[in-house]
């Protein structure tokens, strides 16, 4: 007689990967510190920090669309280790280089784009199991604890990273990291995650593997909703992104590489998101999620990036940083819930890779862009005898850093009027209504022309009865019902 183990799954089983998730991202953060950290000291460039993001979100974006016909295709679980192993390999790489002396930056561009590439299979994998693994209802919830996992990594692994850079050297982070990655595979081998039911449009999108990564674009188009709703994420994601990218050496600039105060802002900052993602787990977000993505794009944007330009200190930055974190498991969480209630399981890995396509594909630019900015125009700008020194000069002031501070408030005004504007566009803000969850019914076609007819009839009633207030509030309810049923008869 032989027995078997049943593999912990559903909640049970999605929170030991989230505490390996947990553990992995202390070592990943303590590295990306030190490593900031080092590039920094051996360059003095806000460039050379730049292009190690770029290196990174390049490939990781060329590769997405087919990265996601594969997690679709194959096992998510393998694809989620195969993610964690390479990135424990382009870290072993560098503490091999670190430790023979022979570790330049350049070599950190190199491991950046490896990690990069197989990074693409790692978050449609976890989004997609997510889904497969709990029911919809604890989405919000689950959605907020992995960006939990990400906040809570973050509060201590640069204050660690800082202490412990004396003791135990660049080298000693390293092979923290390396442990960690090996936590997180384990946990991913005690857990059962199921494969998706195949649904009727699964199998119709079923071809090579050209026509399955071109699906996934396809799929988007014709949900303008959907599109919209990436848009505010690209145009949000450049606008951040361009003062995400010099946050380094903004504060190292400005107070003359003082490392701790670097990491204590990181850390402040991860408390913020922390919060925000214990907040999430256990609210589970609005009960219209739209107003978690762009409420909170609007209030990211000015609390934590614009007030992080105004700042010029410890305090100012930290509570900056402390917003702008906290704000990140909302939107994040919330958008994600949306995404996983509308679009079928077995679709997500093509669907969610172009998504992430979409909204990042500006982010190389962003990356490009901040550096040179910041070294050639913002900072020589502020500190000369110009016109950008003499007008923004009263508010950001004229010392190192200040051009940089000018870079954050600039970008963020434009973030958040990308969230506002958001907010006055139909197919934006209605997303949740128009497009129904994937294990909903879609009306047939004879329901939806019925449907149709009686709205037409009862305008044409309205519209020969007396005018009144009344009356034009309800032309204009019919016209809106209108409209989104031609939008849902669009969408197969």
């Amino acid at each position: 007689m032989t027995t078997t183990t049943k593999r912990p799954t559903g909640m049970f089983g999605f929170t030991i990967v989230w505490i390996g998730q947990i553990i992995s991202l202390v070592g990943t953060n303590m590295t990306g510190f030190a490593q900031t950290i080092w590039a920094y000291e051996i360059t003095g460039s806000a460039t050379a920090l730049a292009l190690v993001g770029f290196f990174f979100v390049t490939p990781l974006l060329i590769f997405s669309p087919i990265a996601g016909a594969i997690v679709d295709r194959y096992n998510r679980k393998m694809m989620m280790m195969v993610s964690d192993l390479a990135s424990g390999l382009a870290t072993i790489i560098i503490l091999i280089l670190y430790t023979s002396g022979m570790l330049e930056i350049w070599h950190l561009y190199i491991t950046a784009a490896f990690q990069g590439f197989f990074q693409t299979f790692q978050w449609p994998a976890y989004s997609a199991a997510i889904t497969t693994m709990i029911p919809k209802e604890q989405y919000g919830r689950a959605n907020g604890m992995m960006a939990l996992a990400e906040s809570a990594s973050g509060i201590f692994a640069p204050v660690l990273a800082g202490a412990m850079m004396a003791f135990i050297g660049f080298g000693g982070i390293l092979t923290i990291d390396i442990i960690t990655f090996i936590v997180a595979i384990g946990a991913l081998l005690l857990v059962a995650i199921p494969q998706p039911e195949v649904t009727q449009a699964g199998l119709e999108s079923r071809g090579s593997i050209w026509k399955e990564a071109g699906y996934g674009f396809r799929y988007i188009l014709k949900r303008p909703p959907l599109l919209g709703l990436q848009m505010v994420f690209m145009l949000g994601n450049f606008f951040v992104g361009i003062p995400i990218a010099i946050i380094a050496p903004t504060i190292l600039a400005s107070t003359n590489n003082n490392e701790m105060i670097f990491g204590t802002v990181n850390s402040v900052g991860a408390v913020g998101g922390l919060i925000g993602g214990l907040a999430m787990s256990a609210w589970g977000g609005p009960k219209r999620r739209i107003h978690g993505v762009l409420g909170g794009w609007a209030l990211l944007s000015i609390l934590g990036v614009v007030l992080f330009g105004f700042s010029d200190g410890l305090i100012g930055w930290s509570i900056a940083s402390f917003f702008g974190l906290f704000f990140g498991p909302i939107i994040n969480a919330s958008n994600q819930s949306i995404w996983q209630a509308k679009v079928a399981p077995d679709l997500q890995g093509r669907v969610f890779s172009i998504r992430r396509l979409i909204a990042w594909f500006v982010n190389p630019a962003a990356q490009l862009i901040a550096g040179p900015l910041a070294d050639f125009v913002f900072e020589p700008g502020m500190q000369s005898n110009t016109l950008m020194a003499s007008t923004a000069g009263r508010v950001v002031g004229m010392d190192p850093g200040s051009g940089m501070s000018l870079m954050w408030i600039i970008f963020g005004t434009l973030a958040f009027a990308t969230s506002i504007g958001s907010y006055m566009i139909p197919i934006i803000r209605n997303v949740e209504d128009i497009l129904p969850d994937h294990d909903q019914p879609v009306p047939e076609a004879e329901d939806l022309n019925s449907q149709l007819q009686d709205l037409l009839k009862t305008r044409q009633r309205l519209l020969t009865t007396r005018p009144s207030q009344g009356r034009e509030r309800a032309l204009r309810h019919i016209s809106h019902e209108i409209r989104e049923l031609g939008r849902r008869r669009s969408i197969p």
